[in-house]
């Protein structure tokens, strides 16, 4: 079941490949993203080293029965993802190219567990949007002429 999506992502870059990863949050957080308090856009992928990666920048709204309790909660705070040795040197490597960016692309639920789908992206260029946009709005006037 996916809670949200980072379209703004797939419009802004290439995706060349997907990862999955595990999200480690608090109690109240996980709560309150399975509500849908949670948000993408702006978000990114820093990893420091070979041992860690962190979300960054991503909006995670207090839950408001444990709002009361909570009251130094940063929302936006950097949040530590979840990943294989193997997949973290995978994504070190990526990062250091030039050009490549690591951006969250969505987040949904798989056998109770909150998991974050990671995309390896190159940004497209202004021309690859307007090529886009051609291509969404073609195949919208075909499904339009099909149904009638």
């Amino acid at each position: 079941m996916v809670i949200t999506q980072n379209k703004q992502a797939y419009y802004n870059y290439a995706v060349l490949d997907k990862l999955e990863a595990g999200l480690r949050l608090s109690g109240p957080e996980v709560k309150s993203v399975k509500k849908g308090g949670i948000n993408l856009k702006g978000s990114y992928i820093n990893i420091p080293d070979e041992h860690s990666a962190y979300l960054v920048n991503t909006h995670i709204s207090p839950y408001q029965p444990a709002a009361i309790h909570q009251k130094n909660y940063n929302p936006t705070n950097s949040r530590r993802l979840l990943l294989h040795k193997k997949q973290l040197k995978f994504l070190l490597g990526k990062s250091q190219e030039s050009g490549i960016a690591i951006i969250p692309l969505k987040v949904y639920i798989n056998h109770r567990f909150i998991k974050l789908e990671i995309g390896i992206c190159r940004g497209k260029k202004k021309y690859d949007k307007r090529e886009s946009i051609k291509r969404r709005d073609f195949e919208r006037r075909k499904k339009n002429l099909l149904s009638i």
